[in-house]
C-alpha cells in the first residue's frame, strides 16, 4: 500500500498568493494553475488581464511539472531535433509542455504537486512560479 503526500487547498492558495504577488510586482497579470502530484488540477486563478490562451497553457505547464516530475524548461533544453527526447512535446495529445513556467513543488525531496504560470515571457512565468513556491515554503506549517 502506498502513502501519497499531496498538496491540499490551503497549500494551493499559498502557491497562488505568492505567484500572484510577484506577477503584480512585475506588472504582468498571469494565469496560475496548481496540480496535485499526479497532474490533476487543484486550483486555478486567472488574474484580471491574464491572457485567455494562457488558461490552458498554465494548466499544461503545471500538469507536466507534477506528473513528469520535471520543470518544463528542462524539457525545453532537451527537446531539440537530434536528441532522443525530441518530439516529447507531442506526447499526451500535446499536453506535455516544454515552455518554461512549470515547476514541480517538492517537500522533503518528494514531488507533492506542480505550479504552472502563463501570460508573460517564459522567464517571467518561471520567476513567478518560483515566487509561488518560495511563498509556500515560507508559510507552510506556520
Amino acid at each position: 500500500m502506498l502513502t501519497i503526500n499531496r498538496l491540499d487547498q490551503a497549500d494551493a492558495r499559498l502557491l497562488i498568493a505568492g505567484a500572484a504577488a510577484r506577477a503584480t510586482e512585475i506588472g504582468v497579470p498571469m494565469c496560475i494553475a496548481i496540480t496535485d502530484e499526479s497532474g490533476n488540477l487543484l486550483a486555478f486563478e486567472r488574474m484580471d488581464g491574464g491572457k485567455v490562451t494562457s488558461i490552458t497553457v498554465a494548466q499544461d505547464k503545471s500538469f507536466t511539472a507534477s506528473a513528469a516530475r520535471k520543470a518544463t524548461h528542462e524539457y525545453n533544453a532537451a527537446c531539440v531535433p537530434g536528441n532522443l527526447v525530441f518530439g516529447i512535446h507531442t506526447a499526451l495529445g500535446g499536453r506535455l509542455c516544454v515552455v518554461g513556467g512549470g515547476l514541480p513543488v517538492m517537500v522533503d525531496g518528494e514531488v507533492v504537486g506542480g505550479i504552472g504560470l502563463s501570460s508573460g515571457t517564459p522567464a517571467q512565468d518561471m520567476d513567478c512560479a518560483q515566487a509561488g513556491i518560495d511563498h509556500f515554503m515560507q508559510r507552510r506549517g506556520a
